[in-house]
Formats: structure tokens, C-alpha cells, sequence
């Protein structure tokens, strides 16, 4: 069974100064490019919406980022825009290596809901074709590193566990977007209870 790296979201608008940057985001590039060689396969996932995506707060008349409201059935937080389509914003930092990077799965694609895990949109309704390529690959374990540790980073590692591969989350290639102050702990052990390990 293969050991697979995914890197998840690591893109411009999710670094600093970026439209929805994460404290310190940058510090994890070059702790992910180090480390890309030790694994058999490394995989990327990339934040890709529409201009028109629900979960913008701009797209919600006297709506501000940060609020909570109920898109299409399921709690959305209400954010900035970021990482649309085609836009500088959505593409990888021009610092991160991705020469052997296999595969780049998108994501949020679909303005009627979003989507944090690199598995799945927040519905569960639409595959982004990650699981389907890791089999295909062979690989049963899986790194996540990559952009925030409490959205994407922790949903990403959550479904890899639910569909059976032997998951590790490495806090080094990580950081938070902590709308709350223990938001990053709290995604720790979140990821624990479901027996990530988290080193």
C-alpha cells in the first residue's frame, strides 16, 4: 500500500495578504516542500469557486463575513471572497514546489454549497475524484498538510479516515484560520477522537 502527501490549499488568498489569509500561513511552505520526496505519491487540492459562490459573504445582502446562515439546507459561515476561478488569488504560491505533484483535485465548485474536504463538498453529495484516484493508486496511508488546520486541512483528514485509509496530520505543514482563539486545539482533538494521529 502507498503513502500519499496531500497538500491542501495551499493558494494565495489563503496566505498573508491574501482575502482571506491565514496567520502565518506562509510557514508551512517550506516544511511541505521538504518533505514531498519521502512520500510515493503527492497530491495537491485547490479552493475554486465561482464569483457567485453561496458561502461569499459579498453575495448576501447585509451579510458579513463571519456570520452564520443556512445555505441550501447546511450551516454555512459566511466568508470573504476568495480563490475564485482563474483569479490570482486562487492559484498555488509561486513558492510552493509542485513539479511532483501528480494530481490537482478542485473544489467548491458548485455555488449552492461549499466544500472543505478534499473528498467531498460539505454535503457529501459530489466526489471530487480524490478517493477514487487514491485507489486506483493504490495507497492506503495518507499525510494532509496544507491550508487551514480547522476547515479543510481537518475535514480532508476526517473523510480520508471515514473511507479507510491509516491517516497523519503534521502540525508543522499546518496553521489556523482560528475564528476562535482555541480553534486550532480544538481541531486537534477533534481529529484525535476519530484516531488521527497528529505529530
Amino acid at each position: 500500500m502507498k503513502n500519499c502527501l496531500i497538500i491542501v490549499d495551499v493558494q494565495n488568498d489563503f496566505l498573508p495578504g491574501g482575502a482571506l489569509a491565514v496567520p502565518n500561513g506562509d510557514e508551512v511552505i517550506p516544511f511541505i516542500n521538504s518533505i514531498q520526496n519521502q512520500y510515493d505519491l503527492v497530491v495537491a487540492t485547490q479552493d475554486w469557486h465561482p464569483a457567485n459562490h453561496g458561502s461569499f459573504a459579498a453575495n448576501h445582502p447585509d451579510r458579513k463575513p463571519g456570520e452564520i446562515i443556512n445555505l441550501n439546507g447546511l450551516q454555512q459561515i459566511l466568508w470573504p471572497t476568495h480563490c475564485v476561478q482563474n483569479s490570482l488569488g486562487a492559484k498555488f504560491s509561486e513558492k510552493l514546489r509542485m513539479d511532483i505533484v501528480q494530481k490537482v483535485f478542485v473544489k467548491g465548485t458548485d455555488p449552492g454549497i461549499d466544500s472543505y474536504s478534499g473528498f467531498y463538498d460539505n454535503g457529501k453529495l459530489q466526489s471530487t475524484g480524490l478517493h477514487n484516484y487514491l485507489q486506483s493508486q493504490d495507497v492506503g496511508r495518507v499525510t494532509v498538510v496544507g491550508l487551514a488546520a480547522d476547515y479543510c486541512v481537518k475535514f480532508t483528514a476526517i473523510d480520508a479516515t471515514e473511507l479507510g485509509y491509516s491517516v497523519k496530520v503534521l502540525k508543522q505543514g499546518t496553521r489556523a484560520v482560528n475564528l476562535k482563539p482555541t480553534d486550532f486545539e480544538q481541531s486537534i482533538l477533534e481529529m484525535k477522537s476519530v484516531g488521527i494521529i497528529v505529530k
